[in-house]
């Protein structure tokens, strides 16, 4: 396969040098159908079913029945919570036990993210840092890093190999700006981001979590 490489950056905005990118994970060529399924799924297994109306069986009252079978002139009816009554149950309507999830299996996920990452490096949207060190609690820190990088974008997705809450914590406070590690990356968080910001380490864990399994 071809070299796949991008800039390497230090915390400056400064290259240093050049990242070298695995083409089985950021060199995917685009099949937007299985994108659209993988975002459809995410999507739907993180829906969650509010509106909710009660059936007959839920509504309270309507155990006597109303007046006897025959004999009144009237038409037979064994309970004033009947759809057809005001104040009745409601036929067909919402639930709050609805289930909207999807099932997509695992190829057509890591595909979909190996996609995604793809259309980030070949749209020069992928940032990729020699290292990601806040020295402190400061949001300053992040923010002037952001400010030094060459991509100026207000989404930012900031992906790290292993939790760090120097830099979870230090980024929070800029508005756009997100923090993931590489074990949960997801793919509507990579579309949803206008830059994605990483360190040599990150696409390290990404290549590994992402790459072929060793048998």
């Amino acid at each position: 396969m071809k070299t796949l490489t991008v800039p390497l950056y230090n915390h400056d905005g400064k290259q240093v040098g050049d990242q070298e990118l695995s083409p089985a994970i950021f060199g995917v060529a685009m099949r937007p159908t299985v994108l659209h399924e993988a975002v459809v799924a995410q999507l739907a297994n993180a829906r969650h079913a509010i509106a909710d109306t009660k059936t007959r069986g839920e509504v309270r009252g309507g155990g006597k029945k109303p007046w006897k079978q025959k004999g009144n002139g009237r038409a037979r009816a064994g309970s004033t919570r009947s759809p057809i009554w005001v104040g009745g149950g409601i036929t067909f309507g919402p639930s709050s036990e609805r289930n909207f999830s999807q099932k997509i299996n695992r190829k057509k996920k890591n595909l979909a993210l190996r996609m995604s990452l793809s259309e980030k490096v070949s749209g020069g949207t992928l940032v990729v840092l020699d290292a990601l060190e806040i020295p402190a609690f400061k949001t300053k820190h992040v923010a002037a890093l952001f400010a030094a990088l060459p991509t100026k974008t207000k989404k930012r997705l900031v992906v790290l190999p292993v939790r760090d809450e120097k830099v979870l914590v230090s980024g929070r406070n800029i508005p756009g700006v997100r923090t993931v590690n590489a074990a949960s990356l997801s793919v509507v968080d990579i579309i949803d981001a206008g830059m994605l910001i990483t360190t040599k380490a990150g696409v390290a864990a990404i290549e590994r979590i992402l790459g072929p399994k060793k048998a």
